[in-house]
This record gives C-alpha cells, sequence and structure tokens, in this order.
C-alpha cells in the first residue's frame, strides 16, 4: 500500500489484461479527490502532474510533487506518481528525488529520427535513477500550445510496424500511441480505432498508454482495454467536475468570502468522476 511506482502496476495490469487509471492533477483538491475515490475504490492509481501543470505553479515542479508524495505514502491502496507530457530536459531532470517513479518525455513533434535519439537518452538517465520511462510515436491531438490535430488525420496514428522498431530503439517502458483519442475534449465522442490497437498490443512488448482518455466515452473505454491498452490517462473529465460545481456553488452563495464550502463541493464532485471511471477502467474484462 501506499507510494509504489508506474512500472509495477501497469505491468501487473498488462499481464491481468486490465487497465490502470492515470489522473492529471492540478490542485492538491485534485490530488486528494483521486487518492479518496482510489480508496473508496479500493483500487489502485496513478497520480499525474503535466509539464503546463508545473508551468501553471510557477514552474515550480517541488511543492505540488512533495504533496502529491505525501497523499501516495498516506494511501491505504497503492499510489504511483507520474511526470507528464515533458518536452523540457530540465524538468525531466527535476523529477529524480521526488518520489516520481515515472515520466513521460514527449518528443511526438519531431521527426522520427530525432524522436528516437531524445529519447534513447531520456530513457538512459531515467533507468540511471531508477525511474521508468513512457514516450509517444504518433502524435495525439488537443495539446496545449500547438495547432490542432485531427485525431483521423492521414499520418496522425501509429504504425505497429514503426512502434516495435522505436521501442526497441529507445528502450522505454511504456508507448504513448494514437488510436483515435485527442486531449482537453468537453464531449465523449471519441471513437478508436481497436483493430489498430490490438496489432499495436501484439507487435510491442511494453505496456501502451492512451492520452486523452476524457473524451472517450465508457464502452470505448472498455473495448479499448479489452484490446490491449494498458494506462488509462484522464485530465479534463476531473476539470469539468471541478469547474462545473465550482461556478455553480458560487452562483448559489453570492456575498460569501470562504472559499471551502465550493472547493469541498468541488472536490467531492472529482472524487465521484474518478470513481465512475476508475470502475470502467479496471474492471475484470
Amino acid at each position: 500500500m501506499g507510494l509504489t511506482s508506474t512500472g509495477i502496476l501497469t505491468d501487473a495490469a498488462r499481464a491481468d489484461g486490465v487497465g490502470v487509471a492515470a489522473f492529471n492533477v492540478i490542485t492538491l483538491e485534485h490530488a486528494e479527490a483521486v487518492v479518496t475515490a482510489a480508496e473508496r475504490a479500493g483500487l489502485p492509481v496513478v497520480v499525474a502532474i503535466s509539464e503546463n501543470a508545473v508551468k501553471f505553479r510557477g514552474g515550480r515542479l517541488g511543492p505540488l510533487a512533495a504533496a502529491c508524495r505525501v497523499l501516495a505514502e498516506e494511501a491505504e491502496v497503492p499510489v504511483a506518481l507520474h511526470l507528464d507530457h515533458v518536452e523540457s530536459v530540465e524538468l525531466l531532470a527535476a523529477a529524480e528525488g521526488t518520489g516520481i517513479g515515472s515520466v513521460m518525455f514527449d518528443a511526438s513533434r519531431l521527426g522520427y529520427a530525432d524522436n528516437v535519439a531524445v529519447t534513447a537518452d531520456a530513457v538512459a538517465w531515467a533507468h540511471a535513477r531508477g525511474i521508468t520511462l513512457e514516450a509517444e510515436l504518433g502524435e495525439v491531438g488537443g495539446k496545449p500550445g500547438h495547432p490542432a490535430l485531427d485525431a483521423h488525420a492521414p499520418g496522425a496514428r501509429t504504425d505497429p510496424a514503426e512502434a516495435a522498431a522505436y521501442v526497441q530503439a529507445t528502450g522505454v517502458d511504456a508507448l504513448a500511441v494514437a488510436v483515435g483519442s485527442s486531449h482537453a475534449m468537453l464531449d465523449r465522442t471519441a471513437t478508436l480505432d481497436h483493430d489498430l490497437i490490438a496489432r499495436l498490443r501484439e507487435a510491442v512488448g511494453v505496456p501502451l498508454v492512451l492520452h486523452g482518455s476524457s473524451g472517450v466515452p465508457d464502452e470505448e473505454l472498455r473495448a479499448a482495454v479489452s484490446a490491449g491498452m494498458t494506462k488509462i490517462n484522464v485530465g479534463t473529465a476531473l476539470n469539468i467536475a471541478y469547474t462545473g460545481t465550482l461556478r455553480e456553488h458560487l452562483a448559489a452563495t453570492p456575498g460569501k468570502a470562504d472559499p471551502r464550502p465550493a472547493l469541498s463541493a468541488s472536490r467531492a464532485a472529482m472524487v465521484d468522476a474518478v470513481g465512475a471511471l476508475l470502475r470502467v477502467i479496471t474492471a475484470k474484462r
């Protein structure tokens, strides 16, 4: 129980044919909601901090990572800490000593050869420090700060043969793949390519990761895990629950200055959102 590594969770899940849920957090309330929901469900979970979340916090990884580490250490279920969508080598280096056990190093915007080269360097650095490394091949759309990419555009999807070569060349421990999802979707209308997921599962020997899962309906998530997805990343779904409840509570209590009732309600809404997704993602097939 308590703080564990993402690699332990994903390897066990892949062997059992189930999913592991990873939730991106921005505030302490996000992280508390994720851990509380996992404890109520009696399920392991990954708490993820993205590079954009670090930028929001003034470029400091330490404070939020420290809070998440304490939550993980005191949790009644296994909780892993993950650093997500890292493009900065400086931020990658900042993960050392924080309790973060895995990093997603994102060089997907580069050409294939450059992606391989910089990712292989990141893998070597991470493995020397006992950190597992996830990378991305293909390109999942909807990332902040970049032009939107159509999830169905030619060339956006991950090619199985290229994925196998990429894993072999870089030594990554997990691979994020583009199979039809997109980041920051506000409605759950994404349709995934389950045949491609199955072919990727056969082609590579490491756990597959689905990014942009907030826009994927429950039945599509279940089918994705059955086809071979292991780690399912969720972020926007928490923000929808958080901000929607916050707006409603503040509108209903004009003239109040204490933020705690509104934040408590928003945290509770996120607990419900996390719990619902945990049941979908981790269910035995």
